[in-house]
């Protein structure tokens, strides 16, 4: 059995199983997905602050986790952590927002991603820039903090559909994509508002990590991501249980 353990850099219990839930409907059999967080840290990443604290939880998980686990997911739009993450796990690392637009590069040649809350913007324009898709993709935003999704994302459907149809008559988007995690509800309901295809990055981040282990690809070790060794540890997970 496969095992694919999704990280979400925030410490929602609620959101953790939401990402759990939608990752593991993509995934396909002989794949086993388990859904962790940090024990602590922060409640939601909304700043480049809450990022940096969240991302030294998500190595801490890599490290608890990294023995039984053949790949990792990183669930948060931004792609918090997951550069270090690659240096730190044995397998593959794969973070939602470069599946995310990858997957939206299949499908569409203009594609549109909506994140939240606006502050966030920067994050994702920092992904879109590394993978050089300047050209391809335009990044809107609704003004609603994460923390409204631990209660649903009906409530949202109005106002991304407004947004996602912004982007297609002001930016010619043919796709869009859901630039935070916990959205994968919103999925059905906005294909069918906007008929456009509606990309979400959990659900392709599962599915490259999937694939990945298939094609028996993992990380390089060439250079940019070799292992760094007598790396510390931080002792978040040891500190929980004082």
């Amino acid at each position: 059995m496969t095992r694919i353990t999704v990280i979400n850099p925030n410490t929602s219990d609620v959101l953790t199983e939401t990402i759990g839930a939608a990752a593991r409907q993509v995934a396909r059999g002989g794949v086993d997905v388990v859904a962790v967080r940090s024990p602590v840290g922060v409640e939601t990443v909304e700043s480049h602050a809450e990022e940096a604290i969240a991302a030294v939880g998500v190595l801490e998980q890599v490290r608890l986790h990294d023995q039984e686990t053949d790949a990792f997911v990183i669930a948060c739009f931004g792609d918090t952590g997951v550069a270090a993450a690659r240096e730190v796990a044995s397998g593959p690392v794969v973070g939602m927002t470069e599946a995310a637009l990858q997957a939206a590069c299949l499908i569409s040649h203009r594609f549109a991603v909506i994140t939240m809350p606006t502050r966030t913007i920067a994050h994702t324009e920092r992904v879109v820039r590394s993978l050089g898709l300047e050209h391809r993709v335009s990044v809107h935003a609704v003004d609603v903090p994460v923390h409204e999704l631990e209660t649903g994302t009906s409530h949202l459907l109005d106002v991304f559909a407004a947004e996602g149809r912004r982007a297609i008559e002001q930016d010619g988007a043919e796709a869009v994509v859901l630039g935070c995690a916990g959205l994968a509800d919103l999925v059905d309901p906005l294909t069918e508002a906007l008929g456009v295809p509606v990309v979400e990055g959990v659900a392709a981040a599962v599915g490259f990590a999937a694939a990945l282990l298939a094609m028996g690809l993992g990380t390089s070790r060439a250079s940019t991501f070799a292992a760094v060794p007598g790396l510390p540890g931080f002792g978040l997970v040891e500190e929980v249980g004082r």
